[in-house]
């Protein structure tokens, strides 16, 4: 096949004891899946179905790389969240056969630019200018589920500049990561290469430029990204 140009290269994820890495076709993300960030956002925290919303892959940071803060925009936010990779997929999955599809999980920041979001939640506009800006997805190398399990539970936390910004625990997700997968499996048909950003803990905030921030999930690992 002859193309007018050169396509764009695969985005991947390094994978934890392999030099095989992890090719990405979508990410998507869930919103206000913590009870207190609910809360803190000005929403019922009580369990209403879950919302989705789309990173554009060349969003995705990977390989320890920088963030650079776009200008003009307002306040970034950092939400640390729980990635899964999904190696299959398929439609209409039902949540007990959901972890049969996951690779591994991850650790990722979901970037926010908070005032562009507020912005268009008043106009009752769409959240891609918000969510899925260029660096807007850093993520750390995915830990095989073979090795790390399925974790269900396990403290998530944020830091910036070695304060503690977020901090909460797996166990308060409102819906699990089956449910998830099997929710969005009915709105879309999964394949293998897509990404889950499972929601944040309370305590989301800006960041500036020469901050850094470092964040982890127990059991799956930690991830420093500097702002630039």
């Amino acid at each position: 096949m002859t193309y007018l140009f050169d396509p764009p290269p695969v985005v991947s994820v390094p994978v934890v004891g392999t030099d095989a890495r992890f090719p990405v076709r979508r990410v998507f993300c869930v919103g206000r899946n913590y009870r207190d960030h609910a809360i803190e956002m000005g929403h019922d925290p009580d369990r209403e179905p879950p919302f989705f919303f789309t990173k554009d892959a060349r969003a995705l940071v990977t390989d320890g790389g920088p963030f650079p803060l776009p200008r003009a925009t307002g306040e970034v936010h950092h939400e640390v969240e729980l990635v899964v990779a999904l190696r299959a997929g398929g439609s209409d999955v039902a949540a007990a056969d959901a972890l049969g599809l996951v690779h591994g999980y991850a650790v990722g920041i979901d970037l926010t630019r908070r005032s562009l979001q507020a912005d268009a939640k008043k106009a009752g506009r769409p959240w891609d200018t918000a969510k899925s800006f260029d660096h807007s997805g850093p993520i750390s190398a995915i830990a095989p589920a073979s090795a790390v399990g399925h974790p269900a539970s396990g403290a998530i936390w944020l830091d910036v500049d070695g304060a503690r910004r977020q901090t909460g625990d797996l166990a308060q997700m409102i819906w699990s990561v089956p449910e998830l997968i099997a929710h969005l499996s009915g709105l879309f048909r999964l394949e293998a290469g897509d990404l889950v950003f499972t929601g944040t803990p309370a305590g989301v905030g800006p960041v500036m430029v020469g901050q850094t921030m470092r964040c982890g999930v127990e059991g799956v690992g930690e991830l420093t990204v500097p702002v630039v």
